[in-house]
Order: structure tokens, then sequence, then C-alpha cells
């Protein structure tokens, strides 16, 4: 026994173990994930159930479940009653989108209702109903029930394309109006500023009257603008659709609200698959609707990936340049290993404290202080002292600078001595020695230190809520308007986005199953970004052989 222990077999094996036990744990972390949100891709059958107090409802069985004892009379507790839960939407209708009935409640569910219609729209979450009628107007275009459900698309085409149009002008034209404006505005207010002291007023009206006149121009071109998009308001209003409920009741939605529509008891296994793409495609290039709870997450997706990159960009040149000067350059003594040791302990640190160090140090005094030289004329309104994506990404570059300063002195330890020695006896400069030998064998461990950052970063959510993050932003921080690329502006991240619409959301039910969705795409987004750097740092282990990692 003594022997077995002493020759390591039994660390090996319990080595093996822990890493199968870890793998299994992932794997069954995933599935949980991707099992509880497939219901936001997958269209499910929809079901008609009715009361026994003679109420009727149609929508989506999504769970059973033993009725909790608190819930029940002590009579029944030895009975395993079960209750159910239907997504029934309507909630213009209901005031609500989740039903949940007793077994003893249900005197009979259909499972498979001939025409029952899942209407996924704009605002009030989905409607379950049968389409009566397709109206221009008060006029119906359709001779019955079957006609109205073949030419359907057709219309739905139609309001989709004015949608479109709508939302380009809004976003594109009407948008780049109002940041141009927006600016000239600020030129005015400089003028004003420059002149406070001026008793001639007729100096700053001449003055600003080249950005008025701008102005005007610009605000002939919004006007005609907003009057296409209410003409086009006009034309989309024109159109809807009659609905009745399983109860009878009757609705009409204009079909410029109407996001989908599906009929899931009449679509195959290959319809709902393609649907299913459909949506994931959605998911991903889409912006979000519904307070974040419908649509998609691609505003997200760009700000947690430009996160990242601008977070890599400023803290893999502080951190190569601090573990450089420690282990190359610095006299090695009590500073030195006084500096390693809080290094160590900032890795340590939680990370809401960075979040408040950059509130105060990046936004309120370096912001503040560029404010007040380059933007006095704005004050009190911030340009650069409040949050924004460069703050943000500045406090997350100093939270993992720590991970990338230990990881690099730990690949140049691993760098031969006799390198060196042979760069300086050739007649190379110590710099020359670090900048053509030592870093680029390094870097492999450099970019061990930047794959552990990113991971670390991408899912950080406490130090963004101070420092720039936002529920819903209007504008991307790139776009087509000058500068291009806007550091100062809000910005969306999957983090937050998981937080928000998981705890922050009127309707937590609904939610669920965007909340796995988003979890799932930011571990794929993360290990992605992984995948890349270790690409990479195979490539340069191949050409520097010198290097352990």
């Amino acid at each position: 026994m003594k022997e077995f222990f002493k020759s390591g077999d039994l660390f090996i094996w319990m080595t093996g173990l822990g890493l199968g036990v870890s793998l299994v744990m992932i794997t069954g972390i995933l599935y949980l994930i991707i099992i509880n949100g497939s219901d936001y891709f997958w269209p499910q059958n929809i079901v008609k159930v009715e009361t026994n107090d003679g109420r009727a409802y149609i929508g989506q069985k999504m769970t059973t479940e033993k009725i909790p004892l608190a819930n029940m009379d002590d009579s029944l507790h030895s009975k395993g009653l079960k209750r159910v839960q239907f997504k029934v939407g309507n909630r213009e209708l209901y005031g609500f989108d989740f039903l949940w009935l007793d077994e003893s409640e249900i005197k009979k569910i259909d499972e498979n209702p001939k025409n029952a219609l899942c209407f996924e729209r704009m605002e009030f979450g989905n409607f379950f109903g049968y389409l009566q009628n397709i109206y221009r107007d008060t006029t119906p275009v359709a001779k019955n029930q079957a006609n109205a459900l073949k030419i359907l698309p057709n219309y739905l085409d139609i309001a989709s394309n004015l949608r479109s149009e709508i939302k380009i002008i809004e976003k594109d034209e009407i948008g780049s109006i109002n940041y141009k404006i927006e600016g000239l505005r600020t030129k005015i207010k400089k003028v004003e500023y420059e002149n406070k002291h001026t008793k001639d007023h007729k100096i700053i009206e001449e003055k600003s009257k080249p950005f008025y006149a701008e102005i005007d121009n610009f605000q002939n071109g919004y006007t005609k603008l907003q009057e296409k998009i209410d003409s086009l308001n006009k034309i989309a209003k024109t159109y809807s659709i009659k609905l009745t409920t399983a109860a009878g009741d009757t609705t009409t939605i204009p079909l410029i609200n109407i996001f989908h529509y599906y009929l899931p008891n009449e679509m195959g296994f290959f319809g709902k698959l393609g649907f299913a793409f459909t949506k994931i495609y959605e998911f991903i290039f889409d912006e979000p609707r519904e307070s974040n709870t419908e649509g998609g997450v691609f505003p997200a997706i760009f700000g947690t990936i430009m996160l990242v990159l601008l977070m890599s960009i400023a803290v893999v040149p502080f951190g190569v340049l601090a573990a450089l000067y420690l282990r190359e350059y610095a006299k090695q003594g009590f500073l030195v290993r006084t500096v390693r040791i809080a290094v160590n302990n900032l890795a340590g640190v939680p990370s809401i404290v960075f979040g408040i160090f950059g509130l105060g140090f990046f936004i309120y005094t370096v912001g503040g202080t560029i404010d007040k030289l380059f933007y006095p004329e704005l004050l009190p309104t911030p340009t650069w002292g409040t949050g924004g994506i460069l703050w943000a990404s500045l406090t997350l570059a100093l939270l993992t600078v720590p991970v990338v300063i230990v990881a690099t002195e730990e690949a140049l330890a691993t760098i031969p001595r006799g390198i060196r020695e042979a760069s300086l006896a050739l007649g190379a400069t110590k710099w020359q020695t670090m900048k053509k030998i030592i870093l680029p064998a390094a870097a492999p461990g450099i970019l061990t230190g930047l794959i552990l950052a990113m991971a670390r970063a991408a899912g950080e959510v406490a130090p963004l809520m101070i420092t720039g993050v936002v529920k819903l932003a209007p504008s991307l921080p790139l776009d087509w308007n000058l500068p291009f690329i806007h550091l100062d502006r809000k910005f969306m991240h999957l983090g937050f986005h998981i937080y928000d619409v998981g705890f922050q959301s009127p309707n937590i039910e609904a939610a669920l199953p965007m909340v796995y969705m988003t979890t799932l795409l930011l571990i794929v987004i993360v290990i992605l970004l992984n995948i890349t750097a270790m690409k990479i740092r195979t490539n340069l282990r191949k050409k520097y052989k010198t290097s352990v990692f």
C-alpha cells in the first residue's frame, strides 16, 4: 500500500475522477440550459381546455406538477393531485399570460383544436385564437375563414414591409438628422459660452446664425420624413385581422403589430425545425422588444464583444509592460516582492470594488476633467463624465490586469537564461533582446493570461452596472455618424441582459426561456473568443519551440 501511494497512481486516478465529475456537471448545466430555453424557439402544439365552471381557453401546455401541500385541503394530501400550467396569452383580455389549473378543475382538454393560431405581437405578448377575417379599413377581404388563412401571409408581408420602412426612416434617416442637429446645438452653446462676457448679443447672434440656418434645413427634412412616417402608419392601420378566443370573445388587431403567426398543430417536424431556425436567426440579429422579453439580443451581443475587445486592447500592453519590468528590469528585493503580493491580492478583490473605483476615478475624475477642459459649454450635462463603454472597458481592464501580469511573468520565467545571454553576447541591446527574442517566445503564455482575462470580463456584471451598461441602448457605440466609434455611449451587455430579464422583468414566467437562451449565447461567445485566442496561441507555440506553454 505504501508503494502504491508513493507511485502517485492514486492521485492520477483522483485527478481523472475530478475531471470526469467536472465534465458531467458542465454537460448537465448545458443540457439544462438548452432544454429550458428550447421553448423560446420550438413551436409547441396548441390545446383547448374547458373547465367545470364553463370557462374555455386555448394555449400551449407548459408543465404539470404536483399541487403543493400548502395549497391543498388536509383531506386531499394523500391523493397526489396535480396541476397544469397553460400559456394562454391574450394579456389584454385576461390580464395574465399563464394560467394554472388543478386537474379537478379541468373538464376536457382537446389536444388538436382545428385552425388554432398563435400570433407573436410587437407588444402585449402572444395571442392565441381563431382567425375570422382580414380587413382593409372596415371591409373584409376574405370570402371565408379558409380563404382568410390562405391570403394571410400576403397581407402580413405588406404589413412587415411597411413596418421595416418605418423603422429604417426612424432609426437611420431621422436618427442621423437628430445627431447632426444635436451637434449644431452644441456648437451654438460653445459660441454662447465663449462670448458669455460679451455685452453685445448681436455678436453671438451673428456667429450662431449659420448654425441656426443649418438646423432649419435639417428640421425641414425631419418634418418631411415625419410626414412620410405618418402616411405609412395611416396605410398600415388600414390592415387588420378579426380574431376570436376559445370563449367566443372577439378582438381586432392591426396587422402591423403582428410579428409572426403559426399553426403548430398543422406543422410537421421539419416545419417546426425550419421555424426554430428562423427564430434563432431573429434572436441573434434582431433588437429586443416587449421589455427585452421578446425579440433578439443583437445590441447586447455587439456590446459584449466590443467591451471585451476594448478591454483586451487596454489590458495587454499594461499587463505585459508591468510583468516585463518586474521580471526583467526591476531589482529583485523587498519592494518588488511587495508589488507581487499586491498584484496577487488584487486578483481576489470583489468586482464591485473595481466598479466603484471606475465610477470615482474614470467617470467622475477623468471624465469630469475632460468635460471641464473640452466641453464646458455643455455642463452641467456630462459628456464623458457619465457611464460609457470606454470607462466600463478600462474598469474591466483593471479588474483583469493581475491575471495578465501573473501569466506573463510565468511565461517570461520559462524562457531559458541562455537565450538572453546569447542575444546579448551577439551585440543586441537588452531592449532588442526583449523585443525580438523574449516577448515573441513568451507570447503563448501572454495569450493564456488574455484568455483567462476575457473569460472573466465577458461574464462580469456588477462593475458594469455603475459604469455604463443599460437595459436598452437606443444607439450602438458604432454607427455611420462621425466619428463612427462613440466610446462615450451607453451599451447593452449579455450578462446584464440576463439579470434584467430574469429578475427585473414584469413577466418573469414568459421571460424564462429568453434568460436560458441568452445564458447559452453568452457561454458560446466566451467559448468562441477563447478558441480564437487559443488558435493563435497554438500557432505561436509551433513557431517558438522554447516556450513550454
